[in-house]
């Protein structure tokens, strides 16, 4: 379970997340909803341990992440929002890296890269430079990367985007195969459709606040008649901004 308890993020007088509290259970697809500059990455970043927290604490399986953080990185695979890292490596070069940072036999690593290669299509490519790669190709080799760990926690912000349909929908079915054993993928998307099919619950930010928690069909009964869009750009879109 991730807890976050009265957390919030400044930047200078800027509140980039303010006094997010929010739990995350064990065995659920969370889906993180927000126009840009929302807070998604923020707190994304926060959870990885890319930034701190300016006041308050996050808690993962009980331990205090400002006191856990190498434990509780071995619990979490990472997509960032963009896959142009480690450019100058292999492939298999980046997979293998990620394989000794988490401790994983290089026989176990082995078989894994052999089966995520061949599902996301780059066993030709493997021992190519990302460098080299398309946006869509470095995505899935940072997908492959996230994936190849096989940690408790998968945290993917915008994993789905310069993927292939194939790609996709093969990540969105491993997304349910994961917490269907008990673990946790928390993921940000844009495209309220992918939430609608995936998430057993959304957290909806705006401004650095979250404004809405809850399943999918819990924020339709609150606006009955009304399509999934329509309800978003009410209460997060610009249309609620130039109501306040």
């Amino acid at each position: 379970m991730i807890e976050f308890q009265h957390v919030s993020k400044l930047y200078g007088t800027k509140e980039a997340l303010s006094d997010l509290n929010l739990t995350i259970k064990d065995g659920e697809i969370f889906g993180l909803i927000g126009h840009n500059g929302a807070g998604k990455t923020t707190t994304i970043s926060i959870l990885t341990s890319i930034i701190e927290t300016s006041y308050g604490e996050v808690f993962v399986d009980g331990m205090r992440l400002s006191e856990n953080r190498d434990a509780i990185k071995r619990k979490i695979g990472y997509v960032p929002d963009s896959p142009d890292i480690f450019l100058n490596l292999s492939a298999n070069e980046y997979w293998h890296f990620l394989g000794k940072i988490y401790g994983i036999e290089t026989s176990l690593v082995d078989s894994r890269i052999r089966e995520l290669a061949d599902l996301f299509d780059l066993t030709e490519q493997q021992n190519d430079i990302i460098d080299s790669f398309s946006h869509g190709m470095r995505q899935k080799v940072i997908v492959i990367g996230a994936l190849v760990i096989n940690p408790d926690i998968w945290i993917l912000d915008e994993p789905l985007t310069g993927l292939d349909p194939q790609a996709s929908f093969d990540l969105k079915e491993m997304m349910k195969h994961h917490t269907a054993g008990g673990k946790t993928v928390i993921f940000s998307t844009h495209v309220l459709q992918v939430a609608e099919q995936l998430c057993d619950r959304i957290g909806i930010l705006k401004q650095g606040k979250l404004i809405f928690v809850g399943t999918l069909d819990e924020l339709k009964a609150r606006y009955p008649e009304k399509d999934l869009e329509t309800i978003y750009l009410e209460i997060a879109g610009r249309q609620a901004q130039e109501g306040e």
